[in-house]
């Protein structure tokens, strides 16, 4: 599978910088051109790479980090869309974790999420990792690049503004989570380690961050989007695990033979098809 998708990336990166004109990217205009659109050593140039590796990323012989898929980007000049396709074809490599608190999910609640057909349902753990998702979840959440991790999937994934309509609620949603579990465990270094990377990464997250708490308990967003089935109205539903100190049990039902019961039926099909 990894094989397909660096193939898949490097046909990609040829067919884009095949579509940007010299003079776009600030170079100037040469009349013995012999290929169409930039050359790789342009790409390399402008996204501050050297040759060799990209010359390796068309060829699906690298992963690149995040980083150099921001710097493509920018390079390509890619819109919003392109920009998505980029990373989902990239699937940049995460930052590594040090070891810390050790999260299992009972095979009892493996076996209720195998079973739960009608609604996407996962597992998040103590700073909102993504432990495990049945099959509809992993569908409906397979646009995401940065899937490990649900803060970072609605502030850092470029599919996240796109899939979240009601990114605003969901975001204070998520800081407003991020508090609460710093607030019991403010020496936990994965939390700290998390918080940072949004702190830099993310505009949004600092302001969120630095903004005063609101009362109460927020909801996130119940509006959602796939590019298969369109738009989505679902219910958030959290339930703690007894089993597990920390982690809770999500999953985004529908109303009964609604429309949006109807899609997700369409992304149960999704789900149960074989991989290619």
């Amino acid at each position: 599978m990894d094989s397909e998708r660096n193939d898949l990336l490097g046909r990609f990166l040829r067919e884009r910088r095949a579509l940007v004109r010299p003079e776009q990217a600030g170079l100037p205009p040469d009349g013995r051109r012999q290929v169409p659109g930039l050359r790789r050593d342009e790409v390399a140039h402008l996204a501050g790479l050297s040759t060799g590796y990209y010359a390796r990323l068309e060829q699906g012989r690298e992963r690149p980090t995040r980083q150099t898929v921001e710097s493509l980007a920018r390079a390509l000049r890619l819109d919003e869309h392109a920009r998505v396709e980029l990373y989902r074809l990239a699937r940049p490599t995460a930052r590594r974790r040090r070891p810390g608190r050790v999260e299992r999910v009972a095979p009892e609640v493996l076996a209720l999420l195998h079973d739960w057909t009608v609604a996407p349902a996962y597992v998040l753990g103590w700073s909102g990792d993504v432990l495990v998702r049945n099959p509809l979840a992993n569908v409906l959440h397979d646009r995401f690049v940065f899937g490990d991790n649900l803060p970072r999937m609605i502030f850092l994934d470029p599919a996240g503004r796109q899939f979240y309509r009601d990114w605003t609620n969901t975001a204070r949603a998520a800081v407003h989570d991020l508090r609460h579990v710093a607030r019991q465990s403010p020496d936990e270094h994965h939390l700290r380690e998390l918080v940072g990377e949004l702190a830099i990464a993310s505009h949004d997250f600092r302001r969120l961050w630095a903004a005063p708490e609101p009362r109460g308990p927020l909801k996130p967003g119940s509006n959602f989007y796939h590019p298969d089935v369109g738009d989505l109205h679902l219910r958030t539903e959290i339930f703690p695990i007894a089993s597990g100190p920390g982690l809770r049990l999500v999953t985004h039902p529908a109303e009964p033979n609604s429309p949006s019961a109807q899609a997700l039926a369409l992304l149960g099909t999704l789900a149960t098809q074989p991989a290619e």
